[in-house]
């Protein structure tokens, strides 16, 4: 490629992981106060396959073609007019412009200086490539709406999962008695980041085990078993569901209120400061991250394909740099 354009991953169209492809497309220059990041890993989420289908973030992407993605990792090429407080060499990671288009299956993004900030240094590209998305959905969810305390009881459904690995580690690091849900198999493995309890969602009803609750994280939602409905009857009185793959319906609201309990959907936003404070908690050990599966950009489709299926242990990313 020349210093003018790059490769990236597009679609023409909605539809199904086929419709990905690669392209090459211009290489963007960074405006004032922005910075160049030369993209060495780009993590993978549910919202990019939804929002490929039509769904997720595509009202406000708009029409293809576009470049998905939101998670970065790389390395600073180039600093625009007054920026302060990165330098070209810095490695970094960021999720930059969310929910707007920030094109992050490219070798090349430009963004804020402060929607970035450095990356773990304890982590290569590959595994800080599947933090920011996932680490900010938690620790603004449960740190700065919930507020979570020690001593509250925090119920995380799909707690093994990018977002529910993460929500669970910061519940615990905050003194919360957290109780997930997941899978027999992977039951184990949330104990160690931190749960006190885990309830196999397939064996029980969570409702039935639980107990009185302080904060539900619902990383499900009412599409699958009316997960969020059913999250309202394990909710002390004034205790929060934050529901967040869709929101809260009216109906659910309506029914939060007659029972004198809270309920909020949440969509995250970029926070360079946050994700320094989550790079330090992983540096000196107190959070840890879970990569399923690193795969080529080239096979951004692959990924999607996969992570559709559902079950992936930890994060999805693509390995951007050649």
């Amino acid at each position: 490629m020349s210093d003018k354009t790059m490769r990236a991953i597009s679609q023409d169209r909605f539809g199904g992981p086929e419709v990905l492809h690669e392209t090459t497309a211009p290489r963007p220059a960074p405006l004032p106060t922005e910075v160049l990041v030369r993209v060495v890993s780009a993590g993978v989420n549910p919202v990019d396959w939804k929002t490929r289908e039509g769904g997720g973030m595509a009202g406000v992407l708009g029409e293809p073609p576009f470049v998905l993605g939101w998670d970065v990792s790389g390395v600073v090429e180039e600093i625009g007019f007054g920026v302060h407080t990165l330098e070209v060499g810095d490695e970094v990671y960021g999720m930059p412009w969310f929910p707007r288009r920030a094109g992050a299956y490219a070798e090349y993004v430009t963004a804020p200086a402060r929607q970035f900030t450095r990356k773990p240094v304890g982590l290569d590209h590959d595994h800080s490539a599947g933090v920011p998305l996932a680490a900010l959905t938690a620790w603004q969810s449960l740190v700065d709406l919930a507020g979570v305390t020690r001593g509250q009881r925090v119920l995380v459904h799909a707690a093994s999962g990018g977002v529910g690995h993460f929500a669970v580690q910061f519940a615990a690091h905050a003194g919360a008695h957290v109780i997930g849900t997941a899978s027999a198999a992977k039951q184990d493995w949330v104990r160690e980041l931190g749960a006190a309890e885990v309830i196999d969602y397939r064996a029980a009803r969570f409702e039935e085990e639980t107990g009185e609750i302080d904060v539900v994280l619902d990383l499900v939602g009412d599409g699958i078993d009316r997960t969020s409905t059913r999250s309202l009857d394990v909710l002390k009185p004034g205790g929060l569901l934050i529901a967040v793959p869709s929101g809260v319906a009216p109906e659910l609201l309506d029914l939060a209120r007659e029972r004198g309990v809270r309920a909020t959907g949440y969509l995250v936003e970029p926070d360079g400061p946050a994700l320094s404070t989550i790079a330090g908690l992983i540096d000196d050990g107190t959070v840890r991250t879970r990569i399923d599966e690193v795969l080529p950009l080239a096979e951004a489709a692959e990924a999607h394909r996969r992570g559709e299926q559902g079950h992936v242990h930890g994060k999805q990313v693509l390995h951007v740099e050649s």
